[in-house]
């Protein structure tokens, strides 16, 4: 299985492809390194999510795709939309770096936490994940992993789907593709609402006692053209939009801080260039995101006392290149990155911008049975000067079907731009001073198949220096954390049945205080079951997370507040009554669990979906 995977090295890394084309094989990823190879040959812990998977679990969310990925453990503040953290091995959420197509997601928010929440699941084709650094290839943000969200594919099929629930739940979505000639046209669109339910039923606030819900818009539309063998392009744009309720948990002390409602604005527009032609492969992207984010009180409305507005633009720009070597390749590329942001309430604005450029180089071998990997990469900041990141990796298959690899790699996040600069409506002052958080990570795994078994075991251990903390009225470098981790995950085929175990345990740590960090489950399982019976697929998924504590000790919360374990089923079939109508329904939460994320924020409880699909 390894062996004839690395014999694939040299075929497909020739076929590079920064804004990840859908190649028609699941087994081939382009975000390890920004160009295509098989999954195989890429020595980090890779997960690929199809459209088929997506379908098959009736996810409703991103949220709900990664929930059931090795390694991620998710805080959420309620359900469907709510504002939700991603911890991926013990890191915090600011250190995942998401990604859609290969282009950075823009972070407008204080926290540098990536929005989830902000990209519809209709116009995801597949998403891609990598457990561990990737700064030496990306830059900044990418600490505990990357998420890719891939929305391009070549299919020609057109669908419509529509779906209901409980909780007033509702989504349609269609999405239409022709092609002419060498020119592929796609339009989509989509709406999402939920009457929600109360997040937080024990506030002391009376006006928090209404259901808090859920809506989304969404239209999506690209070009793809084939200019000849060698040389191809496309032209995307999207748009949509996002309104959330939310509860206080308490009567705000003023209207300024009464804001209880939520609505994300996000339009992007993306072009690029690929070149092919015998061992090169060059590729140039540009790419233009602009995000208004309006949080404001019910009560006064979006004009008036207690609204704020994060005004977000950024511009990307991308020139990669790739040239195939013996078995294997050698990548190297530069991007430019530009963020603008205008900050502000009804009597104060803060105006930031911050340019960053980067030059990365990559490359990987294969010597025999020992596989190489390589990357290096230097940012210059406009605030925070040069910062450099390096990564490498071997993996050694000392019998066949047997890999043992060993990896080291350095990163780092920069500090958002309300961070750094401040921000005047919430008291928060600047400082120049603050430095970008920095991780220094080792891994060893060993994988292989025994018997009927692909299966890999991982243990890892990452140092995290120049945490930022909020503190006396501005942001600092105080904090350094260690986490220590072992992960397993396998797949195994019985007959009808296909069986996917994730297991984890992580000791998250303050080396300060030595407290557990909050929101990470120190133990972790996850059971997927897929089967098909007359026609009838199904998937039966099953998650374990232990205890967790929700906070850390300060001189307000002396003590570290226990979340208690809990375990969850989801159940889900669907049936094509013909080959273009397929029906799907499932059961969340099969057994009606009462547990929480976020201390005082309640879940869903049991929740039904109703689904159709119609494709021509």
């Amino acid at each position: 299985m390894i062996k004839k995977a690395s014999l694939l090295t040299a075929l497909s890394v020739t076929a590079f492809s920064g804004w990840a084309q859908d190649s028609g094989s699941d087994n081939l990823v382009v975000t390890a390194n920004r160009f295509q190879q098989s999954a195989k040959t890429v020595l980090a812990p890779t997960e690929v999510v199809t459209r088929e998977d997506i379908d098959r679990w009736q996810s409703r969310s991103l949220i709900d795709v990664l929930r059931r990925l090795p390694g991620v453990d998710i805080a959420q503040n309620g359900g469907l939309g709510q504002t939700a953290s991603v911890y991926v091995r013990g890191t915090e959420a600011k250190h995942l770096l998401l990604l859609i197509d290969g282009v950075p997601v823009a972070r407008s928010g204080i926290s540098n936490d990536p929005e989830l929440n902000q990209i519809p699941l209709s116009i995801v084709q597949r998403v891609e994940y990598i457990r561990g650094p990737r700064s030496a290839v990306y830059g900044s943000g990418a600490i505990g992993g990357v998420v890719n969200v891939i929305t391009m594919t070549d299919s020609e099929k057109s669908q419509i789907n529509a779906s209901i629930g409980s909780k007033g739940y509702q989504t349609y979505d269609g999405t239409l593709r022709q092609r002419f000639g060498d020119t592929m046209v796609t339009a989509a669109g989509s709406y999402t609402s939920t009457r929600g339910f109360n997040v937080q039923p024990d506030s002391t606030w009376e006006h928090d006692e209404d259901r808090d819900g859920y809506r989304n818009k969404t239209f999506w539309g690209s070009l793809q053209h084939k200019f000849d063998d060698h040389f191809d392009g496309f032209f995307r744009g999207y748009n949509f939009s996002n309104n959330v309720d939310y509860d206080l948990g308490s009567a705000p002390f003023s209207p300024d801080y009464s804001a209880d409602e939520r609505q994300l604005y996000v339009q992007g527009w993306d072009t690029g260039l690929n070149f092919n032609q015998g061992i090169y492969s060059s590729q140039l992207l540009a790419s233009y995101q602009k995000s208004k984010d309006y949080n404001y009180s019910s009560i006064y409305g979006r004009y008036n006392d207690g609204t704020t507005l994060d005004d977000m633009e950024q511009r990307y720009i991308q020139w990669g290149n790739n040239i195939a070597v013996g078995k294997g390749s050698l990548g190297a590329g530069v991007d430019w990155k530009q963020e603008r942001l205008v900050s502000s309430n009804q009597s104060t604005s803060d105006s930031y911008d911050r340019d960053n450029s980067g030059l990365y180089l990559n490359g990987m071998q294969q010597f025999g049975d020992v596989t190489l990997e390589a990357s290096g990469r230097e940012d210059k900041d406009d605030s925070f000067g040069w910062h450099g990141t390096w990564q490498t990796a071997a993996g050694w298959e000392f019998v066949d079907n047997y890999r043992l690899t060993l990896s080291y790699g350095t990163s780092f996040l920069a500090p958002s731009l309300g961070q750094q600069y401040g921000a005047k409506r919430f008291g928060i002052a600047s400082n120049p001073d603050l430095k970008p958080e920095e991780s220094k990570q080792w891994e060893a795994g060993v994988e292989g198949l025994t018997g009927p078994v692909d299966w890999r075991l991982s243990a890892y251990r990452y140092e995290i220096d120049n945490l930022i903390t909020y503190s006396d009225t501005a942001y600092y470098n105080i904090n350094s954390a260690t986490i220590k981790g072992v992960e397993w995950t396998g797949s195994v085929d019985t007959g009808i049945f296909s069986h996917r175990v994730t297991l984890q345990y992580i000791d998250p740590r303050d080396d300060e205080t030595n407290e557990v960090l909050p929101r990470r489950a120190k133990r972790q399982a996850k059971y997927q079951l897929d089967w098909s019976i007359y026609n009838v697929d199904m998937d039966l998924a099953w998650e374990y997370f232990g205890k967790r504590y929700d906070n850390s000790t300060s001189i307000y919360n002396p003590e570290q507040r226990v979340l208690p374990s809990y375990s969850t089923v989801d159940l889900s079939a669907s049936y094509p009554v013909t080959s273009r109508l397929t029906v799907r329904g499932k059961i969340a939460n099969l057994f009606d669990k009462e547990y929480e994320t976020a201390y005082g924020y309640q879940t869903a409880g049991r929740e039904y979906t109703l689904s159709g699909s119609y494709t021509f």
